[in-house]
């Protein structure tokens, strides 16, 4: 497993940035290894966040404590240590699979992000499934809908 030491997350990225501006405006702190600004697939666009690698940590450190707040390409960023848990907060934690976890559309604890109202945690076990805001039963038809 590779580590993350002296990589940092950097959100809040403007979709105009690209790896070059990216490694531009940390490169003053320390030799880069590695710049990654993450596309979305089909469009390509910038998803609005990336990381910046350093080669010594300690440059990495010192860049995460000076960048954090600052404007890059017109956007004030955010930095912070590459896979620290918890630093980023919020995302989708649901889907197909029901996942548990409090989602960004409710933050609601015991409900994944896409489970309807009122349901709670109430199992249905494999004969259903959440998706999308409702429950589909074993033959694949949405039952249950309710959008917030």
């Amino acid at each position: 497993m590779m580590s993350d030491e002296g990589k940092l997350f950097v959100g809040g990225l403007s979709f105009d940035t690209n790896e070059e501006s990216l490694e531009e405006a940390f490169s003053k702190y320390g030799t880069i290894a590695k710049v990654d600004v993450i596309r979305d697939r089909e469009t390509h666009r910038s998803r609005g966040f990336g990381f910046v690698t350093f080669e010594n940590p300690e440059d990495a450190k010192d860049a995460m404590a000076a960048m954090n707040g600052k404007s890059v390409d017109g956007r004030m960023i955010r930095v912070d240590e590459a896979g620290k848990p918890g630093g980023r907060g919020g995302g989708f934690r649901g889907g197909a699979s029901g996942g548990r976890g409090g989602g960004f559309f409710r933050g609601g604890r015991g409900r994944g992000a896409c489970e309807p109202r009122g349901l709670g945690d109430r199992s249905y076990g494999s004969s259903s499934y959440s998706s999308g805001g409702g429950y589909y039963n074993r033959d694949n038809r949405l039952v249950n809908a309710q959008w917030f």
